[in-house]
């Protein structure tokens, strides 16, 4: 496990054993193994783990192009199909003449339930609609209990048909990057265009987050799978790092956000 342990950040060690435990019950018991709702980055983790083990790996979000998504872990004999992920899709009903709901609003809601954030995927806004993605086994749950967001009264609909779910409303465009290292304002610079000073600020402001989690630490070093984001910025992961070039600097490929307007 050590040896596992050097390629991540400390951090990650207890989600690190926490994976590897799913992996040899797929393993010993050779029958599936399904998770709550992971990050991207805890995604490429588990991925990384499988190695040569005899386990294959299957995401689904039912949103297209879902960030959180649950993952099923079984035996190369197993085909899976889209009702093994347990993810049930619900629309927000309240007034909205009168209200205008808003992610934070949603996301308080939530938590407020005494919900893990890996309980539920992704939380897409429309014009005058809001969808989340939940496990189905938290599902009666919500129905009974999530009553109110932002201050307002609402209500549960199950949405059945996939034709009905909100787009992905981001789009991503690819960019290659050259940096001197990977400290999270170094990176922060060339990505974002700006000073290594204002990286710095915002940093140190608690104003940048990397997988969802506030940063401030400008040296923080940023691994493949990454997800930065910085407030009015917008956001940035980390595709690939692509080695180094014949002056020693590292060559990065990565996606940009960009929101539609």
């Amino acid at each position: 496990m050590e040896e596992i342990f050097q390629h991540f950040r400390k951090d990650e060690q207890q989600f690190i054993e926490q994976a590897s435990d799913w992996l040899r019950d797929v393993e010993d018991m050779y029958a599936p193994k399904l998770t709550d709702f992971l990050d991207p980055r805890q995604r490429f983790i588990v991925k990384s783990l499988i190695g040569g083990r005899d386990v294959e790996m299957a995401a689904s979000g039912l949103f297209n192009q879902a960030e959180r998504q649950r993952v099923l872990l079984h035996p190369s004999y197993y085909v899976s199909e889209e009702s093994d992920f347990q993810v049930t899709m619900f629309e927000l009903r309240y007034p909205v003449k009168f209200v205008t709901l808003k992610h934070p609003d949603i996301l308080g809601a939530l938590m407020s339930l005494g919900l893990e954030r890996g309980k539920f995927g992704d939380i897409r806004i429309g014009e005058g609609t809001v969808q989340l993605a939940v496990m189905t086994e938290i599902a009666p749950y919500l129905r009974a209990n999530f009553i109110s967001a932002g201050k307002v009264k609402v209500q549960l609909e199950e949405v059945t048909d996939p034709a009905d779910y909100l787009p992905v409303i981001e789009e991503w465009t690819e960019e290659a990057h050259t940096v001197s290292s990977l400290r999270l304002d170094t990176v922060m610079s060339s990505v974002y265009k700006i000073s290594r000073q204002k990286a710095a600020a915002l940093i140190g402001g608690g104003k940048v987050k990397v997988n969802w989690t506030a940063q401030e630490s400008v040296s923080f070093e940023l691994h493949e799978s990454d997800l930065i984001s910085a407030r009015g910025l917008g956001r940035v992961q980390i595709i690939a790092i692509e080695g180094r070039t014949k002056k020693d600097k590292i060559r990065l490929q990565v996606g940009k956000l960009e929101l539609k307007k």
